[in-house]
């Protein structure tokens, strides 16, 4: 039964799903949430606590592309998570999902790109 449950554009449709699915779904959205987070933390240490690197603003882009991604991060697992919950009351396939490898491949370019601005001027 849907009772009160927000939002009501996920929890107002269909009918209830194995309870054992929508608690899986909500876990993998903590997770996301987890990720959002230390992406977060990640941008604010990289302002607050790096030094001055030799490569004009670089410290400030670390931290700002740090902080853009975990906020991305945040609104792609709440979507996500509403857009499965959805299929799974309506009884339809659920949802796929091209972020997870995205993801993965902005943060092997972000490692690149550091261990390139780190090794570049040590050799210079």
């Amino acid at each position: 039964m849907a009772g009160n449950r927000f939002p009501r554009s996920v929890y107002h449709r269909g009918s209830e799903p194995d309870p054992r699915f929508s608690l899986a779904n909500e876990r993998t959205f903590l997770a996301w949430i987890r990720t959002a987070l230390a992406l977060l933390a990640g941008g604010l240490a990289c302002a607050q606590f790096l030094p001055p690197l030799e490569i004009a603003h670089l410290r400030e882009g670390i931290a700002i592309t740090l902080l853009l991604l975990g906020g991305v991060v945040a609104v792609r697992a709440v979507d996500h998570w509403a857009r499965t919950e959805r299929a799974m009351r309506l009884g339809a396939d659920l949802p796929r999902s091209r972020f997870p490898a995205v993801l993965a491949l902005l943060v092997a370019l972000g490692a690149v790109l550091l261990v390139a601005a780190v090794v570049v001027p040590a050799i210079a």
